[in-house]
């Protein structure tokens, strides 16, 4: 399978913040879309890092409540790992769990087209054996 139906099962809203917004303003943008990391971006297009939840209490536990009003860009990953939506999923399972990533950013001719979250990966993992179970019992009743 690849990255790009996961894509379209899913679609390709990628919730971004800009740099300069602030820390407590990335939680309100987490809270309001349910969500656990937004990529940061000037443009809603070009990536120029990515922020979780887990930075946000990681920082929070380094350098206390502070940090609610100090801009995202201070506690942002600025080395972002990015998949193809031509990419296999199954090699971004493995990245995905050896590297210990949650989300990754999907880019395409440079541009932010979606974001794939483990949830995601996973989910579409278990469509895969349920499509196989579905063959395989019917191949059986035949």
């Amino acid at each position: 399978m690849l990255i790009g139906t996961i894509l379209r099962n899913k679609g390709s809203n990628v919730t971004t913040v800009p740099p300069e917004a602030s820390v407590r303003e990335l939680l309100a943008k987490l809270a309001e879309d349910n969500i656990g990391a937004v990529v940061v971006s000037t443009d809603g297009a070009t990536i120029t890092g990515i922020v979780s939840e887990r930075d946000v209490v990681r920082r929070l536990h380094d350098r206390g409540a502070a940090i609610l009003d100090r801009p995202v860009s201070e506690i942002m990953t600025s080395d972002v790992r990015t998949v193809g939506p031509g990419d296999n999923v199954e090699e971004l399972r493995k990245t995905m769990t050896t590297q210990r990533f949650r989300h990754m950013p999907v880019v395409q001719d440079g541009r932010l087209v979606g974001i794939v979250s483990i949830g995601d990966v996973v989910k579409s993992a278990i469509e895969e054996l349920e499509t196989e179970k579905a063959s395989l019992v019917d191949y059986l009743h035949r």
